[in-house]
């Protein structure tokens, strides 16, 4: 597995067919395993919160969601760095998962969009088997509702469990819940349910390959993104360009 050490972390280098074959190998071994879908946000986030990054730096995998990290990964030598985006692996995986019989389970955003989202999978995927789906309160939970809840998904026993909580929730919650709930692997796939459910407007495919989908998100949703993508995004090319000089030099 090609790995590419960028701002103290080893980004998976490759396709999204390469990170479903990886998660096939770890059901298959019955290993537990989370996966960090990660863009300049994710980066700026790791390098603020020291316990972000260890749960970014004990991924076993953390892919590059964003192309300006792919854009830097090929600077850096590797040239068959793609971007894995959140819902493209999201639905390459639930494909997989139809094919291979894995349980799923949803964790994450709203009851609204979870129905719509599961309704979707269900006439898209019909041997899916979704074993379960939450959308947990906006806000920290108590030790009762997290043990709650995470004795729901044990029960579920699903293979994959895809989390949708917005970085850095959710990686802090893989991290924390890995050996807990007794599933496979962890997917952080950030907004991935609304935009399959339809419940929030995804970016078409030219402006996601432009580089300047955080325009149209912030455009969007300009209330909740502003600091995100614009003085969040200012400090990334910051490290960017720290990054480039440093393997310069």
């Amino acid at each position: 597995m090609n790995v590419c050490n960028m701002f103290g972390l080893k980004f998976f280098s490759g396709s999204i067919s390469g990170v479903v074959q990886q998660i096939a190998g770890w059901i298959s071994r019955k290993e537990h395993a989370y996966i960090c879908v990660t863009g300049a946000h994710g980066v700026v986030e790791s390098r603020r919160n020291p316990l972000v990054f260890r749960a970014h730096a004990e991924a076993a995998l953390v892919v590059p969601d964003g192309m300006p990290l792919v854009w830097i990964s090929r600077w850096l030598g590797f040239p068959k760095t793609q971007r894995i985006y959140g819902p493209d692996l999201f639905i390459a995986s639930c494909d997989e998962a139809q094919k291979k019989r894995w349980r799923i389970y949803l964790y994450g955003t709203t009851q609204e969009t979870l129905t719509a989202l599961t309704m979707h999978l269900h006439l898209r995927f019909p041997r899916l088997i979704i074993c379960g789906a939450y959308a947990p309160p906006f806000r920290q939970l108590t030790p009762e509702e997290d043990k709650h809840i995470t004795e729901r998904i044990r029960t579920a026993k699903p293979h994959v469990v895809f989390v949708g909580l917005s970085t850095p929730k959710q990686e802090m919650w893989m991290h924390a819940h890995i050996h807990m709930a007794h599933a496979n692997v962890y997917i952080g796939v950030g907004a991935a349910f609304d935009f399959v459910a339809g419940t929030r407007r995804q970016a078409p495919r030219w402006v996601q390959r432009s580089g300047f989908e955080w325009l149209f998100r912030l455009l969007q949703e300009p209330r909740r993104l502003w600091y995100r993508y614009t003085v969040q995004n200012i400090y990334f090319l910051y490290l960017a360009a720290k990054e480039v000089l440093a393997a310069k030099s």
